[in-house]
């Protein structure tokens, strides 16, 4: 958060979207055709960008009024105005391919009861979030004993959304703790401008953010009402 992205062009017609480095990533995780729900989807550049790119069917649920009035104007028309603390009580289970949220959890109030929800709905989950462990932040609160800002955390403490920060390992464990099954983590470095890379070895202390791929578990799946308790 605090990265705006780099504007690319999506078409001959000059539709300009800005993704994250991160956000390619979950575009090439995507695939072809396939129903999306982005919560939190902000102006909705990623919505756009898998809708003319993997031509998914690209829908989307948003707090803010000007973000959805922009999803509008770029022709996302099925992004509407929800809070995700509430749930996704709208839509059956299983009937969405993936269902993605983007640096958001960590401003959530409800994080285990959202995550749950999305493994309910979903047949895969991507969750992306910035990585409370990366050793720039350690350092920070060790040598200087204050509050870190990083590129991924940009803000003061005063001033930032951020609520329920987390790790690498932290959410790894919060998944195996909420019967989630993990089908991949990709943790994330910044490797020049605008850029990326897969960290391979020590990704908690290394790696700056991190994307997970989650589903729901064989538990989850035979008793979705026992599973939504725990939230």
């Amino acid at each position: 958060m605090g990265d705006l992205g780099e504007p690319i062009r999506l078409d001959d017609a000059g539709t300009v979207v800005r993704l994250l480095p991160e956000h390619r990533v979950i575009i090439d995780l995507i695939a072809e055709g396939a129903r999306v729900l982005d919560l939190g989807c902000g102006e909705g550049d990623l919505l756009l960008a898998l809708k003319v790119m993997k031509n998914v069917r690209a829908e989307g649920i948003e707090l803010s009024e000007t973000c959805i009035q922009s999803c509008v104007a770029k022709g996302l028309f099925s992004v509407r105005q929800g809070n995700l603390d509430e749930g996704l009580a709208d839509y059956p289970d299983k009937s969405i391919d993936d269902v993605i949220l983007t640096n958001t959890i960590q401003v959530l109030h409800r994080p285990l009861f959202l995550i749950l929800e999305m493994a309910r709905v979903g047949r895969r989950c991507i969750v992306s979030f910035p990585n409370f462990a990366h050793w720039p932040v350690r350092w920070q609160l060790f040598v200087h004993g204050r509050m870190p800002k990083t590129g991924k955390l940009p803000h003061e403490w005063y001033e930032t959304s951020n609520i329920h920060l987390t790790t690498i390992i932290d959410f790894r464990e919060f998944c195996q703790k909420a019967g989630i099954h993990i089908l991949r983590e990709i943790p994330l470095r910044p490797s020049g401008p605008g850029r990326r890379s897969v960290v391979r070895f020590a990704p908690n202390l290394r790696a700056d953010s991190a994307i997970f791929v989650l589903e729901a578990s064989p538990a989850m799946m035979v008793d979705p009402v026992a599973s939504r308790s725990r939230a």
